[in-house]
């Protein structure tokens, strides 16, 4: 069962081993790319600021973004923001979500996220450690994989297992880590392929961050992910 306090008080920590990290960013590394492409470190940041916003707005019955275009136009404008304007808007947004997710709701509701992707509210903390732990990586400044809780690792990969369970473009596929398995895929011909190796790089395959080449795969070739 979902623990959504639980899961608020890892966002919380989580969100303040980030902020130390961007406290010791100057101007020149804001401006530098990220690991996303296209993307400086101002505009990993300011997506983190305006998807606290955006989690917000779920969790108060509200449309996520105005629009498709409206966020990404927020993000353009606020990427160039001095590291000072950065890190009091990342604060000050993750205070909002903090406060949101105490208020008395019924967590069992579901409620609506990007693109018509539903969920229930209980879900919506996790959804919000995933943005700050993998985001705090893509930063690179010295924050990796090997670096997240062990907890956040496993419950991640239970989330894009579950994600990528039946794809039409997944064949089906075992993922060993750590002692654990998971299923995953099935929708496409193939496999059964079994893929295993460390969480942490099975998260980050699974995640797009890495590309699986420290993975052991048997029963045939690693499956190609689509884009989350």
């Amino acid at each position: 069962m979902i623990d959504h306090a639980h899961d608020l008080a890892s966002v919380r920590d989580a969100t303040e081993r980030l902020l130390n990290a961007v406290a010791l960013l100057d101007n020149a590394a804001v401006a530098e790319p990220s690991r996303l492409p296209g993307w400086t470190r101002g505009h990993v940041l300011a997506h983190l600021a305006r998807n606290a916003d955006a989690l917000v707005n779920v969790l108060e019955g509200r449309p996520m973004y105005a629009s498709a275009q409206a966020r990404d136009a927020d993000i353009e404008r606020d990427a160039p923001r001095p590291p000072a304007v950065q890190l009091a808007d990342l604060r000050e947004s993750a205070a909002r979500f903090q406060k949101a997710g105490e208020a008395p709701a019924d967590w069992s509701r579901t409620v609506e996220l990007r693109n018509g992707v539903t969920d229930s509210a209980a879900r919506v903390p996790f959804r919000r450690w995933i943005e700050v732990e993998l985001h705090h990586v893509d930063l690179g400044v010295g924050y990796e994989l090997e670096d997240l809780p062990a907890e956040f690792v496993e419950r991640e990969i239970d989330f894009l297992a579950e994600r990528f369970g039946g794809h039409k473009e997944v064949p089906s596929t075992a993922l060993e880590a750590g002692g654990r398995v998971w299923t995953t895929g099935g929708g496409a011909e193939g496999g059964p392929v079994s893929v295993r190796g460390p969480a942490p790089d099975l998260l980050g395959w699974l995640s797009g961050r890495r590309d699986g080449s420290e993975l052991s795969v048997e029963g045939g070739k690693l499956p190609a992910l689509p884009p989350l």
